[in-house]
């Protein structure tokens, strides 16, 4: 299996030769989907995408963490930590080799 990294610059090229935008009118389209996306995250909402997955933002907690190398106990700082959960679609889609 070869490995390739799907960038920004490949969604907005296919936004361009599907959809007929300009480059710049894709790259802004991306860039605008992507900003509203980590806004909701962000503010704690979750975000559904039909299809596709949902990712889910939750909280956790300051804590108390320990080196395992060294046994030197630390504060862990509070943080947001995101879950995906694949949509059924995904997961057939990549256990049948198809498209959604």
């Amino acid at each position: 299996m070869v490995q390739r990294t799907i960038t920004r610059a490949d969604i907005a090229d296919a936004i361009y030769s599907e959809l007929g935008f300009s480059h710049a009118e894709s790259f802004k389209l991306i860039e605008q989907i992507l900003a509203n996306i980590i806004e909701a995250l962000a503010d704690g909402e979750t975000v559904k995408l039909s299809k596709f997955a949902t990712f889910i933002p939750h909280a956790k907690k300051e804590r108390v963490g320990r080196n395992p190398k060294t046994g030197e106990k630390h504060a862990i700082t509070p943080r947001i930590v995101l879950s995906f959960k694949a949509s059924n679609s995904l997961k057939n889609a990549l256990k049948s080799g198809t498209a959604c």
